[in-house]
């Protein structure tokens, strides 16, 4: 499976990322380029340990068996998953070009990354080989969202 620690696989997606525009449309969801932008930028800050949130109720009940489902292959993740509430972006204009810069380096970031013990609102700790797993999901998801 793909990680987003393997070099090769933050490369694909950066460039991918480099093909969003202004305009870019989604294919499903009700977000914009830009609040896709800035929730990807926020997940990868929750992802690297740069922000805690509490974990969701349900998430206590049913996180680790819905983890093994997102995590258990190479299926994309589903059109039209919810957003965790602490990830909807409100405000729907903002600087698409300083959001994709931000995302690109958040995810270079994952070159030097140490912090094995994150912990997902809803998933709860994760290790490192699930951090890598989801964050490539995640991102992919959103960039086939917008058809890059």
């Amino acid at each position: 499976m793909k990680t987003i620690f393997d070099k090769p696989t933050r490369d694909e997606l950066i460039a991918r990322i480099q093909t969003l525009q202004e305009n870019s449309t989604a294919q499903w969801g009700k977000m914009n380029v830009y609040q896709m932008l800035k929730h990807c930028t926020t997940y990868e800050e929750m992802m690297l340990g740069k922000r805690t949130y509490k974990r969701a109720f349900l998430g206590i009940l049913f996180g680790r068996m819905a983890l093994k489902e997102f995590v258990g292959d190479e299926t994309p993740i589903k059109r039209n998953v919810p957003t965790l509430p602490e990830l909807k972006v409100k405000e729907s204009t903002g600087n698409v070009a300083a959001e994709k810069s931000k995302w690109i380096m958040l995810l270079e970031s994952y070159a030097h990354s140490t912090n094995p013990g994150v912990v997902h609102s809803f998933f709860g700790k994760l290790n490192r080989e699930q951090i890598g797993y989801l964050v490539y999901k995640h991102t992919d998801h959103h960039l086939r969202q917008f058809n890059c």
